[in-house]
């Protein structure tokens, strides 16, 4: 059977992004939001947990077959799980580093697609409380990250190539990513040096920006608050650090992306929201 569609008819693709911050502790959220947003491909960073103790069988129940896992113990962790079958998967570390923070899966004609689609699913270093490389071997490591991304062409847009780099990238690269510009510059996820990085790797890498294509500034988009403010809501003090790059290709195949800021009020939640894209393909 074929879900190849004519140009008058193409497929619809829903793909979602989460940092879940342990899919083993949240796995009731996920399957929470599973039910009502039903994407085609869910990828998730920090899912804290080695491979075999990934709670498979409770995403098979929901319908999610096809997973793709890079795990470790305790830490860092990348997974794509999807309703389609892909063609393959590949993992790579970065910094001389095993620490589970990439995993692309490439999609094609067993999901139905006349043509692939590839999706990079990446979970940037946080890079601790110091901005001060010298000092904090977290931020030295985060900036070396963001420098091999500018570099490693494994995750750059090739030609026509149909691709999506997604993920936790844990820098918030605009002056309207950040709840205050002024009093961010100094703190971890906003110093000019983290942007002006992650913003030639996006360039460099031939990516588009697809959440500010959809929602240019100065409106504020966030994904993330911190545990640390006692009333998130109201406060509002939040920063995109989840992005959705697109190769120029499928640009015009997008439809829509959507900041689910609700599960951010869940019981336990994470301080990442998830974020969806819908295409036609």
């Amino acid at each position: 059977m074929t879900f190849w569609k004519s140009k008058e008819r193409r497929m619809k693709l829903k793909i979602t992004t989460w940092n879940v911050n342990s899919v083993r502790f949240r796995i009731d959220l996920v399957a929470k939001f599973i039910k009502a947003a039903r994407p085609d491909i869910l990828c998730l960073q920090e899912t804290k947990c080695i491979d075999d103790a990934f709670p498979l069988k409770r995403f098979k129940r929901l319908g999610y077959e096809h997973v793709a896992l890079n795990g470790q113990k305790g830490y860092h962790g990348v997974a794509v799980l999807s309703l389609r079958p892909f063609e393959s998967f590949s993992k790579r570390g970065f910094c001389g580093l095993t620490d589970s923070r990439h995993i692309s899966v490439v999609f094609g004609e067993k999901a139905g697609l006349k043509d692939p689609l590839t999706i990079h699913n990446l979970y940037v270093p946080a890079g601790g409380d110091m901005p001060d490389p010298e000092a904090n071997p977290k931020f030295a490591h985060k900036l070396s990250f963001l420098d091999e991304m500018n570099d490693c062409a494994d995750v750059h847009v090739k030609g026509r190539e149909r691709s999506i780099l997604l993920g936790d990238l844990n820098v918030a690269p605009r002056e309207h990513d950040v709840w205050s510009h002024k009093q961010l510059l100094d703190v971890v996820s906003h110093t000019p040096i983290e942007c002006k990085k992650l913003e030639t790797a996006r360039q460099k890498g031939g990516w588009i920006d697809a959440m500010r294509e959809l929602v240019p500034e100065p409106e504020k988009l966030y994904t993330w608050w911190s545990y640390r403010s006692p009333d998130w809501k109201t406060a509002d003090k939040g920063r995109r650090l989840d992005h959705m790059w697109l190769a120029p290709s499928l640009m015009d195949r997008l439809d829509d992306i959507k900041i689910a800021k609700d599960a951010r009020g869940w019981t336990q939640p994470s301080d990442h929201v998830p974020v969806t894209a819908t295409f036609d393909v």
